[in-house]
């Protein structure tokens, strides 16, 4: 059925209010359960979950992995531990039982933090590049090579280890580069695929599927660690991200005119309600227009902002756990994972509340991005702050770092997903180059924390949260005053701009006569 008004609902509005936005009338859509559309969000969450794990695992396999965290006591001095070691542990040394002949390596704090932050090296290289050709050529080939190459590198790990630092620096910053694409090409795929009033519940299903899979992969990485040795812990991701890619080659296609199982019903609601957006991009882009636009910037600098706290508590947690709440590595990685099952819940139900707010008019999806950014980020920030001066409670600790990484995940609805509310056909792209800027945080961060937790104080700890949470309020602010969910001029296709010119010049004969 065609849309009302006889336009898609990405067409700019006839007036020239900003919040006015044509929308597709409820009868219209086709059943979501079992539907294409709704399979490949599915697919797709269970491919981040893969991803996530195997970025995150290092986080905890390091502890397993070194056989000490604390710096070596000189002479006769012996370790202060800034929080008391809990019963049971004071006479038991650092290190735990692994399977005889696991390796363990001598690395310091400074070392640990460049390894964490390796990744993000790679990382920041293919945003770009990815979206580009993804908006280009479609996303599900990079898409799927981008977890299968990532996967098969770190089946490697264990070897690179014993090669050196080096070398395990070297391997992780080569995941990155394959993992690089991934986001980008994700958004490149919704840009065909997801109705404008499903995208944010489509593309918040997918993407939970990171803090899912960070759940996952944090208490099962400390599990396997403890039973099978650390080196299994990246046999066993990097053999899930080869099969997850064999079922994504065979049901995924880059748009719903080509895929072999959609009905007609649900392929002409997609292809209606999307509109010319709904196509690649072309050689051309641009850029100049990109570079110069306010609500671009406003989704880089916030995404960086963000990005700072998440990544500090992926990559550094289980860290802070080990060396100053002294849990064993079992607890470890189940108390850093249970913040991201919080993360996860509440970035699945903020997209069904986003689109229902915007399908109702109750606000325009500028205001709701905004509603659902500015929440997850200045939330968090304060619950970070309180982690700062927790103290060694272990139940304020716990529970604070749980509740800020929750409430967190309301801005999986906002400012993660506004790429495609302002440019669609050029989204993968623009992902692209928000995510390279939005990893920064991610090579700095680890490295940050790792200096100025050298001696494991408290007080350096501290520092590391109120920084995170000082960067996060600064984000919110930013996105707060210059953050907007409108189609940018330069992103109209050729047909919108004629279209609009149309529209304009009826309103205009039309004021004449009257």
């Amino acid at each position: 059925m065609p849309p009302p008004n006889g336009c898609s609902i990405n067409a700019a509005p006839s007036d020239k209010s900003e919040d006015s936005e044509p929308l597709i009338e409820n009868h219209a859509v086709p059943p979501r359960c079992c539907s294409a559309r709704l399979n490949l969000a599915i697919l797709m969450f269970l491919g981040f979950c893969v991803v996530y794990g195997l970025r995150v695992n290092l986080s905890v396999a390091m502890v397993a992995m070194v056989n000490s965290t604390e710096p070596e006591p000189a002479g006769n001095t012996s370790v202060v531990h800034a929080c008391p070691v809990p019963s049971g542990r004071e006479n038991t040394s650092d290190t735990f039982q692994q399977p005889k002949g696991t390796p363990q390596y001598s690395w310091d704090s400074e070392t640990q933090g460049w390894l964490l932050g390796a990744f993000f090296f790679g990382y920041l290289c293919t945003q770009i590049p990815g979206g580009y050709l993804a908006g280009h050529y479609g996303g599900s080939l990079f898409l799927g090579l981008g977890v299968l190459g990532t996967a098969a590198l770190t089946l490697l790990t264990p070897l690179a280890a014993q090669w050196g630092s080096y070398w395990l620096f070297a391997l992780r910053a080569l995941e990155g580069f394959g993992e690089g694409v991934t986001f980008p090409a994700m958004m490149a795929l919704w840009a065909r695929w997801a109705p404008p009033l499903e995208r944010s519940r489509l593309m918040t299903l997918s993407g939970s599927g990171a803090n899912f899979g960070a759940f996952l992969a944090l208490p099962l990485t400390g599990y396997i660690c403890q039973t099978l040795g650390w080196p299994a812990v990246f046999y066993l991701c990097g053999g899930a991200g080869c099969l997850w890619a064999v079922f994504w080659f065979m049901f995924v296609s880059d748009d719903p005119r080509t895929h072999r199982g959609i009905s007609e019903e649900e392929r002409d609601y997609i292809i209606n309600s999307i509109g010319p957006q709904g196509t690649g991009h072309g050689w051309s882009i641009p850029l100049v227009s990109m570079l110069l636009s306010v609500p671009l910037w406003a989704i880089i600098i916030t995404q960086m902002c963000s990005n700072w706290a998440y990544y500090t508590l992926l990559t550094s947690l289980p860290t802070y756990m080990d060396t100053i709440l002294h849990f064993d590595l079992q607890s470890n990685g189940f108390l850093s994972a249970l913040p991201y099952l919080g993360a996860w819940l509440v970035s699945t139900l903020s997209g069904v509340v986003a689109d229902a707010l915007i399908e109702r008019r109750v606000f325009s999806v500028t205001t709701v991005r905004k509603i659902f950014t500015t929440t997850g980020l200045l939330l968090p920030a304060a619950f970070l702050v309180a982690v700062g001066y927790s103290g060694c409670s272990h139940i304020l600790t716990v529970t604070f770092l749980t509740l800020s990484t929750t409430v967190g995940g309301s801005s999986a609805s906002g400012v993660y997903i506004n790429q495609i509310d302002i440019a669609p056909r050029y989204a993968g792209f623009l992902l692209g180059i928000t995510n390279t800027f939005g990893t920064i945080p991610g090579v700095v961060a680890p490295i940050v924390t790792g200096y100025f937790t050298e001696n494991h104080t408290l007080d350096g700890w501290r520092k590391v949260f109120c920084v995170a949470a000082g960067i996060n309020m600064g984000g919110a602010l930013f996105y707060l005053i210059f953050g907007s969910g409108k189609i940018q001029p330069w992103a109209e296709t050729e047909e919108e701009k004629t279209e609009t010119e149309r529209r304009r010049r009826r309103s205009s004969s039309q004021s004449d006569s009257s």
